[in-house]
């Protein structure tokens, strides 16, 4: 049998997070495979090839992976410039996939079902971090096989596993059964799937940034199509955090995503429905209507064609039920992570720097890193994962010292917890009364505190 040293690091996961890390072995020497569960590498981006991201060239690609593709003629793209999920495809992975350090140890097509010790559940204790991980690997049409590795870094995101239409976290009684009617995540409404939105009542589901970016599109699509109607369903009761920070967004075209939307929905383009949390779906003239319960008590929306969920995303857990793996109990983060992340005490955006520590479990050798090492938080940024991924592959090297410096400044949201109009109060880019910051999340005191000293304001 051979040692764990002997080797490869498996990456799971061949999307920005997974190649960056590819991309930092191969700088250091060490051996790894990637897997990738799609037809070709970025599988998951090339589903919402058609949307513009906010966050520019400059912040979206790692450092590791430039250098990299600059060895073998690389021009990299303006920085200020907003890709589309397809640029990022076409401009950054594929020709990244294609450079000799990493080419020969992609493989796409292959989906890892399971991760263990070899010879071992997670019960027995003794010589565990001996033992190497044993994946099982399935393609398709062909009998699963099983490999080994020293260590597993798992950037296999979530985007695989959306969340349902139920407010509870469960499928709406009757969801599964109007699947026909339903999709999620961020359809193309514009392109391929066109025929199913235009001219059609559309309610769109869900307070983040793949409704906004679904919304949009379908206000677009009505331009052409003016009988195209087209309601918001949101379980939040106030929209501040929705619309976002606006202008004092550090990230300009993510405020003004927001600003935007709320635009529309003040015009009477958009139909807002706030306070609704979705428990069943009904056919209904010619289409399906929405239970829910609301401030007010059961409402019923009026009948529409088509809905799109848009309500996030959760990790798949099932293929390291054989690990002993630490988890925020409600996110499913990275227990490390929760604390920072949890949407429920956060919203401006900051998150402290953290790599290999933060970011690895109880099971050693094993490491989450990317949008998956957030769970079920909705606010992870490009430049997380990779960080993420250079401090790992620093570790796994034994260059604990690289490892340890991480860094990582993050634009903020320009969010407050509580609604800045209350009594006046402004924050995360306006001064405010210590006393009224005081009802505000940490990161809005932290920001009085920096004004009322001189400094800037949040992020300093």
């Amino acid at each position: 049998m051979s040692t764990p040293q002997m080797l490869p690091v498996a990456i799971i996961g061949g999307g920005p997070i997974g190649l960056a890390a590819a991309a930092h072995l191969a700088e250091r020497g060490i051996p790894f495979k990637l897997y990738e569960a799609g037809e070709t590498i970025g599988a998951n981006i090339r589903d919402w090839s058609h949307c513009r991201i906010f966050t520019p060239w400059e912040f979206s690609t790692d450092g590791a992976s430039r250098r990299l593709l600059a060895r073998h003629g690389w021009q990299e793209p303006p920085a200020d410039a907003l890709p589309t999920g397809d640029d990022i495809y076409r401009l950054y992975l594929k020709p990244l996939a294609k450079v000799p350090e990493i080419a020969p140890h992609i493989e796409t097509g292959a989906r890892v079902a399971a991760i263990t010790r070899l010879g071992m559940d997670k019960v027995t204790s003794k010589d565990r971090e001996r033992r190497p991980f044993r994946l099982t690997v399935a393609r398709k049409g062909e009998a699963p096989r099983h490999d080994l590795a020293q260590a597993v870094i798992d950037a296999s995101g979530t985007w695989q596993n959306q969340n349902p239409l139920g407010a509870s976290g469960l499928p709406a009684e009757g969801e599964e059964e109007s699947a026909d009617r339903i999709a999620y995540g961020m359809p193309d409404v514009l392109g391929r799937e066109r025929a199913n939105y235009a001219g059609r009542r559309v309610a769109v589901v869900g307070g983040g940034f793949s409704a906004i970016n679904v919304l949009l599109d379908l206000v677009a699509l009505r331009e052409q199509q003016p009988t195209t109607q087209i309601t918001w369903i949101v379980r939040a009761t106030r929209m501040h955090k929705i619309y976002g920070g606006g202008e004092n967004d550090q990230l300009p075209a993510r405020g003004a995503l927001g600003t935007r939307l709320r635009h529309l929905v003040e015009s009477g383009a958009v139909t807002l429905i706030q306070g609704f949390a979705a428990g069943a779906v009904r056919r209904a003239s010619g289409g399906i209507a929405l239970v829910g319960d609301t401030p007010a008590g059961e409402r019923v929306t009026d009948p529409v064609d088509r809905v799109v969920v848009a309500t996030g995303q959760r990790p798949d857990l099932s293929l390291t039920r054989e690990l002993r793996l630490e988890l925020d109990p409600w996110l499913e983060s990275v227990k490390a992570l929760g604390p920072l992340i949890d949407p429920n005490l956060h919203s401006c955006g900051s998150v402290p720097p953290h790599g290999h520590r933060e970011t690895s479990h109880p099971e050693p050798g094993f490491y989450t890193i990317g949008i998956k090492s957030y769970g079920r938080a909705p606010t992870f940024l490009l430049l997380t994962g990779y960080e993420q991924a250079r401090s790992v592959a620093a570790a796994l090297a034994g260059d604990l010292e690289a490892a340890d410096a991480v860094e990582l400044t993050l634009p903020e949201t320009g969010i407050c917890e509580t609604d800045p109009t209350d009594e006046g109060a402004a924050c995360c880019g306006g001064p405010a009364p210590i006393e009224i910051a005081a009802k505000l999340d940490a990161c809005c005191v932290k920001d009085v505190v920096a004004k009322q000293a001189g400094k800037s304001g949040c992020g300093c």
